[in-house]
């Protein structure tokens, strides 16, 4: 696979400035941009709503380049969750999409977590894992705990 030039990457000092970078892609439907985000390596991985699970940035790639052809999209992260290491960091993201296809404007929310890697080239998308979600809550109570599955 052909190595990305360094001088498309803009971005890299901190997780959330990749993050940003990330989104920003997506709604301008930039693959080069899009693609920068993520780390150069073969074990990467990306899960959309209802798809397989993609490995390798051929197939990510193909994916992106596939939707961007056939749709517009709007994605706003509404909550983040941060968990952040010296060499990584995971975000646990409400996202707020808006998707034009040829019948009309669709509207969802996606629950994704994004998992990012400090490389030497910076901060790096290694793992997008997006799902189907309920709306975001507007208040969280602090004293209830939260409860796995």
């Amino acid at each position: 696979m052909p190595r990305r030039p360094s001088s498309a990457v803009l971005f890299g000092g901190s997780p959330d400035e990749t993050e940003a970078a990330f989104y920003e892609a997506l709604q301008r439907g930039d693959i080069e941009l899009l693609m920068s985000c993520w780390a150069e390596d073969d074990d990467i991985v990306c899960v959309h709503p209802g798809g397989p699970r993609l490995l390798g940035a051929g197939a990510i790639r193909a994916a992106f380049e596939a939707f961007f052809a056939q749709a517009s999209v709007r994605a706003r992260p509404v909550q983040v969750h941060r968990v952040v290491a010296l060499t990584s960091a995971v975000h646990s993201v409400a996202e707020q999409i808006e998707v034009m296809l040829p019948d009309g404007l669709h509207q969802a929310t996606v629950l994704a977590t994004n998992v990012y890697h400090k490389t030497p080239e910076g901060w790096r998308m290694v793992a997008h894992h997006a799902s189907p979600g309920a709306a975001p809550q507007t208040q969280v109570d602090p004293d209830r705990r939260p409860v796995l599955h």
